[in-house]
C-alpha cells in the first residue's frame, strides 16, 4: 500500500510512468524490513537503479548520480522510518534560494521556480530565529503529480506536495509553512507512538502560525487559526464530541491501522494546549525560548506527551510550583485524556478586522437588491487567501443568491472567478452550484 505506481495519464506530463512512496504513518514496512514505530531512529543509505530518462530522489542530506543512472543516498541524521521516502520520475529541478530547490515534472517546473523563487529562505529563516537551526541541511519541495492524495508530506530535505500549491500568483505559498514547521516539531523531535501524534501536528500548528504571524502579521494569522476552528467544530459535530478519537491521546488497539485515527483534533486541538501552555506562562519571548530549550533537549529522539509536560514544568518552576497541571477544568491530564471541545481557546479577535470587511461585502451580495455603491467602494485586490476564503464560507452559507447576483460576482471579481488557486476555486464552484 506504501509504493504508489502512477500510469503516464495520472502525470502532469502524460508521457512517462511515476512512483512514489508515503510512509506515514506505518506504510514504510511494505517498502523495506524496518522497525516501522516512530519510536525508533537511524540513518539510512540506499542505492537506487532507474531506467534512461528518469530520475530518482529520497529524504536524504546527500545524493549523488553514478554511471547507468544508479542514484546513491544518504540520510546522515536519525530519523523515524516514516520519514524515508522515494519519488522516481521524469523530474527536473530549479534553485530557488541559497539551500532550496524546486522538483517537478518538466511541464512544471517553470510555474514552480516562479511560485517559489526567494520564498522558502525567508520561512527558514523565520524558523530558525524562532525555533533554532535548521539542523537538515537542504530544504527542497518536490511538486507530485497531480493524482498525489495529500496536501504534503513533511519528507526530510525533500518536502512532497500537491501541484494544487501552483496558484501562479503566489497566494498559497504559506501552506509550505506548516511543512517547514515539521523540521523541528515532528521530524527532530518526534511522537514515540501514534497515539499522541498531537506532539508533532499540534506543535507544527504552534509553530506555522508563530512562522506566519512574523511574516504576515497577526490579523492575517488569527483569521488563519478561525478557519482551522471551524474544521474542528465541523469535524466534531459530524464525530460527536465524546468520541474516544477526539482526545489527544488516543488508544490505538492492536490491529487498528493509525491512518484511521486521523482526524483535526491533534492538529487543532493540539494546537490549542500549545497555546494553553503559552497561555500560562503569559510572555511570548519567554514562551518561545522554551520551544528552543524543548527542540534542543529532545532534538533526534522520540517523546511522550509526559516528556513534553515534564520538561515544561521543569523549565518553568515557578509554574509548577503554582500546580498549573491540576487548575479545575484545565488539568493536564483533562487536555490529553477527555474527548471534546477544547478547555482553552487562543484570542483570534485580531483577526476580526479582517473579518468584518469580508462579513460585510458577503451580506451586501446576498441582498435582493445589489447595492453596487456600496459594493464598488470595497477594494479587495489586497485581500489575501484566508481573507477571499472568509468571504466565500459567508457567501456559500446564504447561498443560493438571489437570481443573477452569482453572474455579477463573477464578472465583478474575476480575481476570484477566474482563480487558479484551489482553495478559492473549491467554493466558488460550491457557489455556482448551489
Amino acid at each position: 500500500p506504501q509504493v504508489c505506481w502512477l500510469a503516464p495519464e495520472q502525470t502532469a506530463g502524460k508521457q512517462k510512468p511515476y512512483m512514489y512512496t508515503q510512509g506515514q504513518a506505518v506504510l514504510n514496512r511494505s517498502f523495506f524490513p524496518c522497525f516501522d514505530t516512530p519510536s525508533v531512529k537511524c540513518t539510512y543509505s540506499a542505492t537506487v537503479k532507474v531506467p534512461e530518462g528518469f530520475t530518482a530522489v529520497m529524504s536524504a542530506t546527500s545524493w549523488e548520480k553514478q554511471k547507468d543512472n544508479t542514484f546513491v543516498f544518504k540520510m546522515s541524521q536519525p530519523i523515524p522510518s516514516y520519514l524515508i521516502a522515494l519519488a522516481v520520475g521524469d523530474i527536473v529541478s530549479a534553485d530557488v534560494g541559497p539551500r532550496s530547490r524546486v522538483w517537478a515534472e518538466p511541464c512544471l517546473i517553470e510555474a514552480a521556480k516562479k511560485e517559489y523563487d526567494g520564498v522558502i529562505e525567508e520561512f527558514l529563516t523565520v524558523g530558525e530565529r524562532l525555533f533554532g537551526p535548521y539542523v537538515w541541511g537542504r530544504y527542497d519541495i518536490l511538486f507530485m503529480p497531480p493524482s498525489f492524495p495529500f496536501g504534503g508530506m513533511e519528507n526530510p530535505c525533500l518536502t512532497f506536495v500537491t501541484p494544487c500549491l501552483l496558484a501562479g500568483d503566489r497566494s498559497l505559498v504559506d501552506v509550505i509553512i506548516h511543512e517547514i514547521s515539521h523540521s523541528w516539531f515532528g521530524n527532530l523531535v518526534t511522537n514515540a507512538t501514534w497515539g499522541e501524534f498531537w506532539l508533532n501536528e499540534g506543535f507544527t500548528m504552534y509553530a506555522q502560525r508563530r512562522i506566519s504571524t512574523e511574516v504576515y502579521g497577526l490579523p492575517y494569522t488569527c483569521l488563519e487559526a478561525a478557519t482551522g476552528r471551524a474544521l474542528l467544530r465541523q469535524h466534531m459535530d459530524n464525530t460527536g464530541e465524546d468520541h474516544p478519537l477526539n482526545k489527544l491521546r488516543v488508544v490505538i488497539e492492536p490491529g487498528v491501522n493509525p491512518d484511521d485515527t486521523y482526524n483535526e483534533t491533534p492538529y487543532e486541538k493540539g494546537y490549542c494546549f500549545v497555546s494553553y501552555l503559552a497561555h500560562l506562562v503569559g510572555d511570548q519571548s519567554k514562551f518561545d525560548a522554551f520551544l528552543q530549550a524543548y527542540v534542543n533537549r529532545f532534538k533526534f529522539q522520540s517523546i511522550t506527551a509526559d516528556d513534553t509536560l515534564g520538561f515544561f514544568l521543569e523549565y518553568f518552576p515557578e509554574l509548577k510550583e503554582k500546580g498549573v497541571d491540576s487548575i479545575p477544568g484545565f488539568e493536564f491530564d483533562r487536555w490529553l485524556n477527555t474527548p471534546g471541545w477544547p478547555p482553552y481557546l487562543p484570542d483570534l479577535s485580531p483577526g476580526e478586522q479582517l473579518m468584518k470587511p469580508a462579513d460585510e461585502l458577503a451580506e451586501l451580495w446576498a441582498a435582493d437588491g445589489l447595492n453596487m455603491e456600496a459594493i464598488e467602494a470595497v477594494d479587495i485586490t489586497a485581500w489575501r487567501t484566508y481573507q477571499l476564503v472568509y468571504f466565500l464560507d459567508q457567501v456559500l452559507q446564504k447561498s443560493p443568491l438571489p437570481e443573477g447576483n452569482v453572474e455579477r460576482l463573477s464578472k465583478m471579481y474575476p480575481k476570484i472567478s477566474k482563480a487558479q488557486n484551489a482553495a478559492l476555486r473549491l467554493r466558488w464552484w460550491q457557489i455556482i452550484l448551489k
